[in-house]
């Protein structure tokens, strides 16, 4: 077990890492290498550096220097999290288990272009199984996605209903080797969407094609999962596309605290290491008062 797991490993994340681990917390962070600030070609207005820096340079020296001061961190995609005793993140190769927990993964980048799509939100579009799957008992589903994060949502559909359709948009899919077994269970359509119809709830998926399928309900799991969509599972309070924290960057569950662009706000490097730097304080408070 370990004393503190962050998801991301943007500059939220690994600042908090450089706190709980100088704690001499076992500290380990997961997440892939998908931050916006990657992309970012030329960074000018972040201290102490004379000239421009690229965003993939300060995240490589970040990382190095959060392995150098004893944080292990982990290339992967985190599909799943949950809480007992403590909490419990499951990726395509393992699971691990926390005291604290941290939401780092930044604001989610997913764009849909599905006519209608949010028309049909809470009328058969829905963005968690745990929460909506029992409202389907038997009913034809759908999972929109095409990577770990969407079987995992049809694997835990399968309590509700044997009507499983996995729609990936266009895209291939790409599943690791934990789902290669669970994915051959569900039906797979490539075909693009182009919008969603029905009359006051979602019935059908309509493809660019001219062809359609009717469905009762639609589970938005795309591309990989955001802080937002585990809030939504864990029932932490958010608001839009952000995770509600508090001045301590705790969220509504003990333990369980969120920095950086996931939280809204002013959107920059310097407040999101802030933000990380203020969660690793807190929760080597709360990692010590256990």
């Amino acid at each position: 077990m370990y004393d503190v797991i962050i998801i991301g490993k943007g500059p939220a994340g690994l600042s908090a890492a450089l706190y709980t681990v100088r704690a001499k917390l076992s500290t380990l962070v997961i997440g892939r290498n998908d931050s916006a600030l990657r992309k970012a070609g030329k960074i000018e207005n972040y201290f102490g550096f004379s000239n421009p820096i690229s965003g993939e340079y300060l995240l490589e020296e970040g990382e190095k220097q959060a392995r150098r001061l004893g944080a292990e961190i982990l290339d992967e995609e985190v599909i799943a999290i949950s809480k007992k005793d403590f909490f419990e993140v499951t990726t395509a190769h393992g699971r691990f288990t926390g005291k604290a927990l941290l939401l780092a993964t930044g604001q989610p980048q997913k764009k849909i272009n599905i006519e209608n799509l949010a028309d049909f939100e809470g009328k058969g579009i829905s963005y968690c199984s745990t929460c909506d799957g029992f409202f389907y008992n038997n009913l034809k589903v759908g999972v929109l996605g095409s990577k770990d994060f969407a079987i995992h949502e049809a694997v835990e559909l399968e309590a509700y209903t044997g009507h499983i359709t996995i729609f990936t948009n266009g895209k291939e899919l790409e599943v690791s080797e934990k789902y290669a077994h669970d994915v051959k269970k569900f039906k797979i359509n490539t075909k693009p969407i182009a919008k969603l119809d029905g009359s006051q709830f979602l019935e059908r998926v309509i493809f660019e094609d001219g062809t359609s399928e009717d469905i009762d309900g639609l589970f938005i799991a795309y591309e990989t999962a955001s802080s937002v969509d585990f809030a939504r599972k864990m029932g932490i309070v958010i608001d839009g596309n952000s995770v509600v924290v508090d001045k301590n960057q705790q969220t509504n569950i003990d333990g369980l605290f969120a920095a950086g662009d996931c939280t809204g706000g002013f959107k920059q490097i310097s407040v999101a290491v802030g933000q990380g730097a203020l969660a690793g304080r807190k929760m080597i408070e709360y990692v010590r008062s256990l």
